[in-house]
């Protein structure tokens, strides 16, 4: 390539990275490096005079061989357009190209040539994020097209029943057509087809509906945050408005967001198995292996990254491209649902059979009759085409029995009302990973639950300091300076924090509760600058906070004088289980004898017992050659206590649990003193119990038998310094016994817990990618009273398909049986194939729609958890169909036999009082199946408008087909006494209901209440 300047006309040429070239024809290629460092290094030294330089790579042009040209440029968006090849940028870290990179710099010469800084990152304007979005793309991928509506409807045509039905319409038409003519002949046949297209409409278009919204909340779902730093500071932006050149901030959990190039940190480990399969995890340095890429997860330490490329250019976006999120997920209770599909359909399939056959020999045996009151079949002087049209009637009216009897509605009820609680669990501020939580999260009987940020509200403040065993009140005034600056350096070195000063309003501390709560303490009480400090001190070794030594540490040392210090922070007692010596506030180091031992231990238990979390730091004077931090030995610098008030609420929420005989565990990494004081304060423990069973520690536990465990998990209520594996245990122990069991999580050593227990439920804000991908629900608000709620959403979920089941089968037992008996006695199906269809219409489709749709009620917390192996139809359920159907069947068979004498009508007018009273009777029942045992069937009803929508739709459209669609229905039109009459049968389900509800069942299901 060649190198031009405006002001000379000399070329150099380099060499782009074609080693085959011969040395015969081109300059060596360290010489040409050379030069180029050269040219590059006057440049920069007259950078205030060119206007804004493009200067680029050997690997990042457009070319294997191309023209850098060192001239000015207005613009700097035009730069990065025409400068830089963003197919090379992004094989860099795809193909792992080490030695390409130290060809051109390395990755801090590739921050300066995206236009990025090392510490303030990107400075951003819409104009330039727009610009560098155009140049190298968003970081978004082209999912593969979704389930289009015509695709539902083509599964919707795929029912066998549904064919063969659309058959004998076919026929049917036909023959009428050939016999009455085409103005008259075909409302028969094409009745039929009209009728099974809308109720195939309907359920296609409601199936694609409830499509689109798990589509939708799978996006919000991906839509996760990122740490970036832009303008100098820390900020959380969208995964999907990350852009090439973003310094992006990595810790423990974190799923990286893009390819990039690792910039600075300590002890990063990367867990690539999404990629490589790869169960290993990569250490991240800048010597060997700087590559990061995307959707790999950060599984130790923590780091800054540069973004190289986003979106399709990298391979996790190709590969997503090309994966669907349609995976027609079966819930455990869509199987059983299943399962009681079939069976259903086999009984209706069997009445279907013996219909037919009695049907069929009563018309070849001459005892059915016509609308002429003649015989239907003479004999050899039946037309064939008459025997054939009989025939299709025949087969016709015996599969609609079989549409209607077979229970399609109950997985679209299950649909349905998952994806509406979906929805509503969203606005409440959950939002479901995997859809078998929703109802897994109603048979609930543990919840395991963390303590800060979930019972707590995650806003820690420091409210004592004890230097020794004195508490220090006036930091600067109290504390001689050598320790002064000794905790300046504890607090301010050794965190993953950061603080942000701005040119006008309060400094930006960003990192986790704990950290920002010692930085904010530093700031104020200790005076830290922290611009200042991090320029005197050089940070040569890092420990990283993990859940099992509970603990954090840095080697750092002082520049002017090389001192070299290590720093452990963490929980008290084991910093202080670390410490030999101690500073008293005049300067003095002290040792700590046993009985300073014991009084230390006192002082710690004083600040637990006040719901406060105890903070150690320490310090122990190293050399520069150490690459470990010791651990003993060390000089106690002091203790803080950290206050986190309980959320307001949770003890009425731990309350209602316990009411719905749900037990609640706090398992926590905190010391036993403090956990028991939040336990108190929230409600989880209660005065009386017995400490020594209701409270244990993590190891303690760990070290019991397994026998031991089994015997006391179901008594213990407060878990403290437990590590995950500890809460793993505790899962593993509580299914063992046959509880379900719901537990939260945040980081990332919480995984296995999460996916080891019936539901894991994950925290929005504190919790790791790691711990949310390994759970079934996200709390985005990290709070126990949203816990809460699920649960009642599950519970919801649960009794919505036990209503519409109940409902379902009051239907289906009554068709089938009136038109068997019908069929049997007298020749005649009362319900015509078109009415069959609207009855269907109503039960399933618009029947879902209503019962899948009502909200959790407060009752629903008054019950006892359901069981693993509870029967989806109760006793209670039983109780209320059989009378339903037995009332519905005994008033539709008398208007059957004795109808046309007691109204004095036709037979045309008494088969529409039939079709009418047995609409109707699903109405007034629909209301019954809103509450299984509750008598009041009304309450609450003004909230569900849906609910009386449909119910105000039916009725109309009911009207509509009795009254204005005689051909069509097959009715004829009714009087208001007719109307009144049908009206007045209907509603005496409402007293029916009433009175069999007093009628007592008894209750099998296990109470796991503990």
């Amino acid at each position: 390539m060649a190198v031009q300047s405006s002001k000379y006309s000399d070329t150099i040429m380099f060499l782009s990275n074609d080693r085959d070239i011969s040395p015969g024809k081109f300059k060596p290629q360290k010489r040409l490096q050379l030069v180029f460092r050269a040219i590059y290094f006057v440049c920069f030294l007259t950078k205030k005079k060119i206007a804004r330089n493009t200067i680029v790579s050997s690997q990042l042009l457009r070319n294997p061989s191309y023209v850098i040209n060192i001239e000015s440029v207005n613009d700097h968006e035009q730069e990065l357009s025409d400068g830089i090849n963003k197919e090379a940028l992004a094989k860099l870290v795809r193909e792992r190209d080490f030695n390409g990179l130290l060809q051109f710099g390395g990755a801090r010469r590739v921050v300066e040539i995206l236009g990025s800084d090392l510490k303030a990152g990107l400075t951003m304007h819409e104009n330039e994020l727009k610009q560098r979005k155009e140049t190298f793309g968003s970081n978004i991928y082209d999912k593969p097209p979704a389930k289009s509506f015509l695709s539902f409807v083509v599964d919707a045509f795929k029912d066998t029943t549904i064919i063969i039905l659309l058959v004998c319409a076919v026929f049917s038409l036909g023959f009428g057509i050939k016999q009455h003519g085409p103005k008259e002949g075909w409302y028969d046949g094409g009745s039929i087809i009209v009728a099974v297209v809308l109720v195939l409409a309907v359920s296609s278009v409601s199936n694609f509906k409830q499509s689109r919204q798990f589509l939708k909340l799978s996006d919000e779902s991906k839509d996760i945050k990122v740490e970036v730093v832009r303008d100098g500071r820390r900020q959380e932006v969208s995964i999907f408005d990350i852009v090439v050149g973003d310094v992006v901030c990595l810790k423990i959990g974190d799923q990286i967001p893009a390819d990039g190039l690792f910039l600075d940190g300590h002890s990063l480990q990367v867990d690539e198995s999404s990629m490589t399969g790869e169960s290993d995890h990569v250490q991240i340095n800048k010597t060997q292996n700087p590559f990061l890429v995307c959707g790999t997860k950060v599984m130790d330490g923590y780091g800054r990254m540069l973004v190289t490329s986003v979106g399709k250019n990298n391979a996790w976006g190709q590969m997503m491209c090309t994966v669907t999120d349609d995976k027609n997920e079966q819930t455990p209770l869509q199987h059983r649902l299943n399962k009681l599909t079939k069976y259903i359909g086999n009984v209706g399939l069997l009445v279907a059979f013996l219909v037919l056959i009695t049907l069929m020999i009563r018309y070849f045996t001459g005892h059915s009759e016509n609308d002429s009151g003649q015989k239907e079949f003479v004999g050899s002087k039946t037309k064939a085409d008459d025997i054939m049209h009989s025939l299709i009637r025949i087969i016709a009216a015996a599969v609609t029995i079989i549409v209607v009897a077979i229970p399609e509605g109950l997985p679209l009820a299950v649909t349905l009302t998952l994806a509406y609680s979906m929805r509503r669990m969203m606005l409440d501020n959950a939002m479901v990973r995997k859809l078998s939580a929703c109802e897994t999260m109603g048979s609930a009987t543990t919840i395991c639950t963390d303590k800060t940020g979930t019972l707590t509200l995650n806003q820690m403040q420091v409210t004592e300091f004890w230097l020794g065993t004195e508490m220090i009140t006036m930091m600067t005034s109290q504390i001689a300076p050598e320790v002064l600056e000794l905790l300046q350096g504890a607090a301010g070195l050794n965190t993953t924090g950061d603080v942000y000063t701005t040119p006008s309003g309060p400094p930006e501390i960003s990192g986790g509760p704990t950290e920002k709560a010692i930085l904010s303490w530093a700031m104020t009480s200790l005076l830290v600058n922290f611009d200042e400090l991090k320029q005197e001190y050089q940070i040569l070794h890092v420990e990283v906070f993990n859940s099992q030594k509970k603990r954090s540490g840095v080697m750092v040392a002082k520049k002017n004088t090389g001192k070299v210090h290590a720093h452990w922070k963490g929980a008290a007692e084991m910093i202080l289980a670390m410490c030999s010596t101690y500073y008293v506030k005049s300067g003095r180091v002290s040792p700590i004898d046993h009985e300073e031992r014991k009084e230390l231990e006192l002082r710690i238990k004083y600040m637990a017992s006040k719901s406060l979390r105890c903070i150690a730091f320490a310090y122990k004077e190293s050399n520069a050659e150490s690459q470990i931090l010791e651990e003993t030995e060390l000089t106690l610098l002091g203790l803080v206590g950290l206050k986190d008030p309980c959320r307001p609420g949770v003890k009425e929420a731990v309350e209602s649990c316990r009411a719905a005989g749900v037990s609640i565990k706090m398992i926590t990494g905190d010391n036993v003193f403090t956990a028991k004081a939040i336990a108190f304060e929230c409600g989880i423990l209660q005065p009386g119990e017995d400490m020594n069973i209701a409270v244990i520690e993590g190891p303690a536990f760990r070290n019991y038998s397994q026998e031991e465990r089994m015997e006391i998990v179901e008594k213990i209520r407060v878990m403290a310094r437990s590590s995950p594996f500890d809460k793993l245990l505790m899962v593993e122990c509580l299914k063992q016994k046959g509880h379900v069991v719901a537990v939260t999580g945040d980081g990332t050593n919480d995984a296995p817990a999460l996916k080891a227990a019936d539901v894991g439920l994950s925290m929005g804000i504190q919790g790791t990618e790691v711990a949310k991908e390994s759970s079934d629900i996200v709390i985005l608000d990290d709070n126990f009273n949203t816990v809460v709620t699920v649960l009642k959403w599950g519970r919801c979920v649960y009794n919505n398909i036990q209503k519409f089941i109940q409902f379902q089968l009051t239907v289906n037992v009554a068709a089938l049986v009136i038109n068997f008996v019908a069929a049997a006695s007298s020749g005649e199906v009362p319900l015509t194939a078109v009415q069959l269809l609207w009855v269907n219409l109503i039960m399933d489709t618009l029947g879902a729609l209503a019962l899948a749709t009502e909200r959790p009620s407060s009752d629903l917390m008054n019950k006892q958890p359901v069981g693993r192996t509870e029967p989806l139809i109760t006793g209670v359920m039983w109780r209320n169909l059989l009378a339903q159907a037995l009332y519905q069947v005994t008033v539709l068979l008398i208007l059957q036999f004795k109808g046309s004498a007691i109204f004095h009508v036709n037979k045309k007018v008494k088969d529409t009082l039939i079709f009418n009273t047995f609409v109707l009777c699903q109405v007034f029942n629909e209301f019954n199946a809103r509450n299984l045992e509750k008598k009041n069937i009304f309450h609450g009803i003004l909230k569900n408008r849906l609910f009386v929508g449909i119910v105000g739709m039916t009725i109309f459209l009911q009207v509509i087909m009795v009254e204005f669609l005689r051909r069509f229905a097959d009715t004829e039109r009714l009087n208001w006494t007719q109307w009144a009459a049908c009206i007045g049968i209907s509603s005496l389900s409402w007293p029916i209901g009433w009175i069999i509800k007093c009628v007592p069942v008894s209750k099998t299901n296990e109470n796991f209440n503990t």
